[in-house]
């Protein structure tokens, strides 16, 4: 049945950036699906624990600054101590910085970088590491966006970190497809979490968004889940390098 192919069970699923918003849906989305979740945030992550739990799978929580590289082996250690592998990352945490590029400090620019660019490569490196120490493969997700395809407004360190995203996710894919991994993206539309509250706060921008998206709203976390579950699973065994837009249709406009 190719239902089979979608599930997840005994999987083990590394989410970083798990505590609230896209990082959570896709979370449990994962755990609905099968897996065990190690979800990684720089704060608590009871909220996301107790979830987890009421789907019936097993969490392990781990609070770490991913600005700082140097703790991504022993995040790797602890979820391979935890649980004995690891089969899934998801790439997610990330922060977004907003000012005119014309003022935009260094500062603002490293800052991004750093958790949305260079993070995302070497964890990706590590759980990879970690693969095919297991002989198993395994499954690479990050976390693009619109404006890895756009250029955006008063963004610069966020736009240039999405569109390497998508760029690592094809290099990574070519080199790592001969231990059977595969790397994917997925790039989210404008969606309602943290990191829009301010557009959306600001009602003629907002407006403005909506206007162009034929869907004729915001996503949601749970716009993710049927697509990360996809890519976590057997049923996308043959799709590699690529990044899936769930955008309600915004690029398509």
């Amino acid at each position: 049945m190719i239902l089979d192919a979608f599930q997840l069970t005994g999987k083990v699923a590394v989410v970083t950036g798990s505590r609230t918003g896209l990082g959570q849906g896709m979370a449990l989305g994962l755990a609905e699906a099968g897996a065990d979740i190690v979800g990684i945030d720089i704060n608590h992550l009871e909220e996301t624990e107790r979830q987890v739990r009421e789907r019936g799978r097993e969490f392990l929580g781990i609070e770490a600054d991913l600005s700082n590289i140097r703790l991504i082996e022993s995040i790797v250690d602890k979820a391979v101590g935890r649980f004995g592998m690891v089969d899934i990352l998801v790439n997610n945490a990330g922060i977004i910085r907003r000012a005119d590029a014309i003022e935009f400090s260094e500062k603002d620019w490293d800052d991004v970088m750093a958790i949305n660019l260079k993070t995302v490569f070497f964890f990706a490196q590590a759980v990879a590491r970690q693969f095919v120490k297991q002989k198993t493969g395994g499954k690479i997700i990050n976390v693009a966006s619109m404006l890895s395809f756009q250029g955006g407004i008063r963004v610069p360190s966020y736009t240039a970190s999405k569109s390497g995203v998508m760029g690592i996710t094809r290099l990574l894919a070519n080199e790592w497809a001969k231990y059977d991994i595969n790397v994917n993206a997925i790039a989210p539309g404008y969606m309602a979490t943290d990191n829009t509250a301010l557009l959306r706060q600001d009602a003629k921008r907002s407006e403005e968004i909506l206007q162009r998206i034929p869907a004729g709203r915001w996503g949601v976390p749970e716009d993710l889940q049927g697509v990360v579950v996809f890519l976590a699973s057997e049923a996308s065994r043959y799709v590699n390098g690529y990044t899936v837009a769930v955008d309600g249709g915004w690029l398509a406009r």
